[in-house]
C-alpha cells in the first residue's frame, strides 16, 4: 500500500467478530456435603465393619482358649486308661473296676464314650462304635492325640493314643499296639465360648456408645477452630477487607486463610480501582458536560443568528467529546473485565485485520491532512508485493479496538503534514504490529506512565481523555502480547522525533498431533 492511496485500495471484507463465548461451566452437585459428616462417616464406617469380625475373631479364639481345658482332662483320662491296658497270654485284657468306669463316664452336661482296642482292630472293651482313626496314626504311638468326630449324629471331641503291649521288645520285632480311646460331646466347650463371648461382648455393646459419643465430641472439639473462623468473618463489617489473622487458627487452616486473604488483597485492589475510575471518570464528564450546559445557556440568550449558530457548533463539539470519553471509559471498562468473563481467541491474519482498520481510518487521515500508509508483510522478502498471512491467537473485536486507538492517538499527535504508518511483521516466529508517527514523540521518562489511566502529558495541546493507551495496555494484557514505546528510528527531524509503538504476540499454540 502506497502512501497517499489508501483511499483507492480495495476494500478486503472485514472478519466477523468473534462473539463472545461464556465458558461452559461444570454443573455443581445438589447435594452439599458435610465436613463432618464426611469425617464421622470415614471413622464410623471401619469401625462398624471391624466390629463383627472382631466379635468372629473373638468366638474362635474363645473356642479354642475353652478347648484348651476340656482337652487336657481328655488326655488325663487317655493316660490313666494306657495304663490299665495288659497282655496277658498273648490277650489284651484291661484291669478297670467298674467304679473306675462309672467315674469315667460321670459328666452331668457331657455324654463320655471310651474304648479299647486290640492290635488287630478287636474292640476289647467300651463302646463298639467310636469311630478308628486314620491307620497312618499308629506310627506316632507314645503321645495323646485329638481329633473331631460324630458319633451317633453328635460331634464328638475324641482323644487316643496307642499303647505298646511289649516295652521291653526289639524295635524290630514290630511290638502290638492297643489303641485307647476317650471321646465326649462338645456341650460343656460351647457353654465356657458363649460364656467367654458373653463377658467379652457385652461390655463392647456398653463402650461402643462411649466410643461414638467421644468421636463426636472430638470430632466437633476439633473442628470448632471452623466455626470461630466463620463467626469472626460474620462479624465483620462489609467494608473490612484486611487480612485474617492466620495465628488464630489451626495449622491445617493455614493454607486455606491464606488462599483467603490473597483472594481479600486482590478484591480490594479491584474496588480501589473501581473506585478510582469512578472518581476520574466523573471528574473528566465534568468538563464537557459543563462545556455543553454553558453553550446551551449562551445559545438560549443569544438574539443573533450567528451567534446562536456559532454556540451550536461548539455545542456539537463538546457533545462529540463526550460521546467519545463515553466510549472509551466503556471499552475500558470491557478491556478489564474480559478476564474474568473469559476472552475467547481464536485464530485470525494480523495483517488482514489490520489492512481493515487502516482503511476505516483513510478518511479520519484525509481530514488531519496526515498521510496515513500500510506496510503488510512481505511473503519472500523479495519485494514483489506479495502478501504473508502472519496468524495469531486472538479476538478481532479488541484487537480493532487496540489498533483503531493506536492510531487514533498517532494522529492527533501528528501535525498536518506527517505521516503514520501502520506495520505487520514477523521476527523470530513472533507477529509484530507497529505504529508509528512524525509526532513530538515521547520522553523516556514519559513512556511507561502514558498507558496509565487520565494521565496526559504536560504541556501537551492536543484534545483528548487520556484513555485511548490505557484500553490499548489491557487487550494487550489479555492477549499476552508485549508493548513498547520507541522513538521512530526513520525521522531525521530532532525537533519531532516520532514515535514508535510495537506489540509483540507470542506464537500461537501448535496443534497437537492426533494419536493415530
Amino acid at each position: 500500500m502506497k502512501r497517499g492511496d489508501a483511499g483507492a485500495i480495495d476494500r478486503l471484507p472485514a472478519p466477523a467478530d468473534a462473539l463472545y463465548v461464556p465458558p461452559r461451566t461444570e454443573p455443581e452437585e445438589s447435594i452439599q456435603h458435610s465436613l463432618f459428616g464426611e469425617i464421622l462417616d470415614w471413622m464410623l464406617a471401619p469401625l462398624l465393619l471391624l466390629w463383627p469380625m472382631s466379635i468372629a475373631i473373638t468366638y474362635l479364639v474363645a473356642k479354642s482358649i475353652a478347648n484348651q481345658p476340656f482337652d487336657h482332662a481328655l488326655e488325663d483320662s487317655v493316660t490313666v486308661l494306657a495304663q490299665q491296658v495288659k497282655e496277658v497270654d498273648g490277650r489284651v485284657v484291661t484291669r478297670l473296676p467298674g467304679t473306675a468306669r462309672d467315674f469315667l463316664r460321670a459328666d452331668d452336661v457331657d455324654s463320655v464314650y471310651f474304648q479299647v482296642s486290640g492290635p488287630r482292630g478287636e474292640v476289647v472293651d467300651g463302646d463298639r462304635d467310636l469311630p478308628q482313626p486314620p491307620p497312618e496314626d499308629a506310627e506316632r504311638s507314645g503321645r495323646v492325640h485329638f481329633r473331631n468326630e460324630s458319633l451317633h449324629g453328635t460331634a464328638v471331641r475324641v482323644a487316643y493314643a496307642w499303647v505298646n503291649l511289649r516295652p521291653l521288645a526289639e524295635p524290630k520285632a514290630g511290638p502290638p499296639l492297643a489303641l485307647v480311646q476317650v471321646a465326649e460331646t462338645l456341650d460343656k466347650r460351647a457353654q465356657l465360648a458363649n460364656a467367654i463371648i458373653k463377658g467379652v461382648i457385652l461390655p463392647q455393646f456398653i463402650i461402643l456408645p462411649v466410643i461414638l459419643a467421644l468421636v463426636w465430641f472430638a470430632l466437633s472439639r476439633g473442628l470448632s477452630p471452623l466455626a470461630q473462623l466463620q463467626e469472626r468473618i460474620r462479624a465483620r463489617p462489609p467494608d473490612d477487607l484486611s487480612p485474617i489473622d492466620s495465628r488464630q487458627v489451626p495449622e491445617e487452616i493455614s493454607p486455606l486463610v491464606g488462599s483467603l486473604n490473597d483472594m481479600l488483597a486482590r478484591l480490594a485492589h479491584t474496588i480501589d480501582a473501581q473506585k478510582r475510575f469512578i472518581a476520574d471518570a466523573a471528574h473528566q464528564m465534568k468538563t464537557p458536560l459543563a462545556g455543553m450546559r454553558m453553550q446551551s445557556e449562551l445559545a438560549l440568550r443569544q438574539v443573533d443568528p450567528d451567534e446562536i449558530h456559532r454556540s451550536l457548533e461548539q455545542l456539537a463539539k463538546s457533545s462529540e467529546s463526550a460521546t467519545r470519553l463515553v466510549n472509551q471509559l466503556l471499552a475500558l471498562a470491557r478491556a478489564e473485565n474480559q478476564p474474568h468473563a473469559g476472552l475467547a481467541l481464536g485464530p485470525l491474519d494480523l495483517g488482514r485485520l489490520a489492512r481493515d482498520v487502516v482503511l476505516d481510518w483513510v478518511p479520519a487521515s484525509f481530514a488531519h491532512e496526515i498521510d496515513l500508509g500500510y506496510e503488510a508483510p512481505d511473503a519472500d522478502g523479495d519485494g514483489d508485493g506479495e502478501e504473508a498471512a502472519i496468524e495469531i491467537a486472538g479476538n478481532p473485536m479488541m484487537l480493532r479496538e487496540l489498533l483503531s486507538n493506536l492510531i487514533d492517538n498517532a494522529l492527533r499527535y501528528t501535525l498536518p503534514g506527517g505521516s503514520v504508518t501502520v506495520r505487520v511483521r514477523a521476527a523470530d516466529g513472533r507477529a509484530m504490529l507497529e505504529v508509528e508517527d512524525t509526532g513530538p514523540g515521547i520522553a523516556p521518562a514519559e513512556r511507561a506512565r502514558v498507558f496509565e489511566r487520565f494521565y496526559r502529558i504536560l504541556g501537551s495541546s492536543v484534545s483528548g481523555s487520556g484513555l485511548g493507551l490505557a484500553i490499548v495496555r489491557e487487550i494487550a494484557v489479555q492477549h499476552g502480547a508485549d508493548i513498547g514505546v520507541f522513538d521512530n528510528p526513520r525521522s531525521t527531524s530532532k525537533t519531532f522525533p516520532g514515535s514508535l509503538f510495537r506489540l509483540t504476540f507470542p506464537p500461537p499454540a501448535t496443534p497437537e498431533p492426533d494419536a493415530d
